[in-house]
């Protein structure tokens, strides 16, 4: 694909802010939809930063040959074409006299300019990752930032050092990394460079230290501030469809643990089952004891091959389910910032509009903070058509899989029966 030299490249990856039209302006002290943007300068030249004071990162890449990256994933969000390549296996349990925790390899190809190597292999644990999001949500507001698996496990209940769960959350973080190395914006991100790259994360962590400061400031930002006076539609449908998405996704979520369970509880008899017909069969001349014996057989195999779709279920079919809930909270939580800015902007509007009632001067923060409404408008809309094109291909191939298993395990019963001669179960 040959590329010119574009004149200026969208945050969102996807759209220019100019091509955006203003939610609302005012003329003559009454808020009107606005058609266009000033074009005395572009949202990337500008300084802009959230109520809270948090800066939003909306600068290009640092080298011609990362723009020309990010434009070739712009051009194939299907992933046909990628300069960045992330895996996460090899997890290792790790005991020391203060803490037992697991670290996971985190493997990395890149042919970035960004990357003074072309490979690196480091090790990080979950806290690691968890301060990789929180870094991507700092610096990255507008965006949605794909969820880690949840930290927290009931004791007694679920085992965080056994295997199964190790793997599944290996999965998980494999996942999380992915959908960031695959992102237009996110993965050109500094702290995800680091995350990738450094051996040691210490002297990183610590320069974050200075966000604790913020706290009260950013707690004042989303409980204070200003009320919004009315979604817009667009945002309200996504609202709506999260709201609907959720509850059928717990129902199906609660259905399917029930299956489990019931499998679960089905495979206990089942195995109890078949060794009585086996019982039988020796205390049986020959003409009995065969058929007796096939029976014991069909039940032991039908018991290993039921054993099998059960642990698809749990291990494959159950995540991808907890995973867009998370999904759904994340979304959530950028549609409300989305909210705070605009209501922010809204106010500012009505206020310049009583001053140029008054005959005074007019602030000039009104126009950058319609360059945050903006700049949040373009990003989101551009990360939901990403989630949905990556919900689809997710759950397409999560139910076509589980409809694969579940035909290949009665089509296993009905083998095992037939090759012991019996009636099947």
């Amino acid at each position: 694909m040959s590329v010119g030299t574009p004149k200026s490249l969208p945050t969102s990856g996807q759209k220019s802010i100019n091509d955006i039209s203003h939610p609302l302006s005012y003329e003559e002290g009454v808020l009107t939809p606005s058609p266009e943007l000033p074009n005395t300068s572009s949202i990337g030249e500008k300084d802009l930063s959230l109520p809270n004071g948090t800066p939003v990162d909306t600068s290009s890449p640092a080298s011609s040959s990362s723009l020309l990256n990010r434009l070739q994933l712009d051009d194939d969000l299907d992933g046909e074409t990628r300069d960045l390549f992330v895996t996460v296996d090899d997890p290792k349990k790790h005991v020391s006299t203060m803490e037992t925790y697991i670290t996971y390899r985190v493997n990395t190809k890149t042919t970035r300019a960004e990357f003074d190597l072309p490979e690196y292999s480091v090790r990080r644990r979950y806290q690691d990752f968890d301060w990789l999001r929180n870094k991507l949500e700092e610096t990255q507001p507008t965006h949605l930032i794909p969820p880690l698996p949840e930290k927290f496990v009931v004791k007694g209940v679920v085992d965080r050092f056994s295997e199964e769960f190790v793997e599944t959350r290996r999965k998980a973080l494999d996942k999380f990394l992915k959908r960031i190395a695959d992102h237009p914006v996110l993965s050109f991100n500094d702290h995800f460079n680091v995350f990738l790259s450094a051996k040691d994360l210490s002297s990183y962590k610590k320069q974050g230290l200075a966000l604790l400061s913020k706290m009260g400031e950013s707690v004042k930002y989303v409980t204070g501030g200003y009320k919004l006076r009315c979604r817009p539609v667009e945002f309200a449908a996504m609202g709506e469809y999260l709201d609907t998405f959720v509850l059928k996704l717990g129902t199906i979520d609660r259905i399917a643990q029930r299956i489990i369970k019931e499998q679960a509880e089905y495979l206990v008899e089942l195995r109890e089952y078949g060794p009585i017909y086996l019982s039988w069969a020796n205390a049986e001349d020959d003409e009995l004891q065969k058929p007796l014996e096939g029976v014991a057989g069909c039940v032991s195999s039908c018991s290993t091959a039921l054993e099998e779709l059960t642990e698809d279920m749990s291990e494959d079919f159950l995540p991808v389910l907890r995973e867009y809930v998370l999904y759904i909270e994340s979304m959530k939580n950028v549609l409300k910032k989305r909210d705070q800015v605009q209501a922010e902007y809204e106010a500012k509007l009505e206020a310049a509009a009583l001053k140029r009632e008054e005959r005074q001067a007019v602030p000039t923060d009104v126009e950058k903070c319609q360059d945050r409404v903006e700049c949040f408008n373009a990003d989101l809309k551009a990360d939901w058509d990403r989630w949905q094109n990556n919900k689809r291909q997710d759950f397409r191939q999560l139910l076509i899989g589980m409809a694969d298993k579940n035909i290949q395990y009665y089509e296993k019963s009905k083998i095992l029966t037939a090759k012991e001669n019996v009636t099947p179960l």
